[in-house]
């Protein structure tokens, strides 16, 4: 990791959370192709966050959903 990339991690406090509403997903495979540190797989119909950690917040997989049912938020703490 650069020393950019640990400067900016450090910024960032609080929670990080990637939400999948199954209610919207079609399973169509968009966002984990398109993750480019492999933080989601498909799990049956559905993609699931399997590696949170690796999450570089690029925010790829919200915007690049054409049904608008992944979310990437950061829950601050107090």
């Amino acid at each position: 990791m650069s020393a950019k990339t640990a400067k900016k991690k450090a910024e960032k406090k609080g929670t990080l959370r990637i939400t999948i509403n199954q209610a919207y997903c079609k399973g169509c495979e968009i966002c984990v192709a398109f993750c480019p540190k492999e933080v989601l797989a498909m799990r049956g119909k559905y993609p699931e966050v399997i590696d949170l950690e690796n999450c570089i917040e690029c925010d790829l997989c919200e915007m690049l959903c054409p049904d608008f049912a992944i979310r990437v938020d950061r829950i601050l703490e107090k």
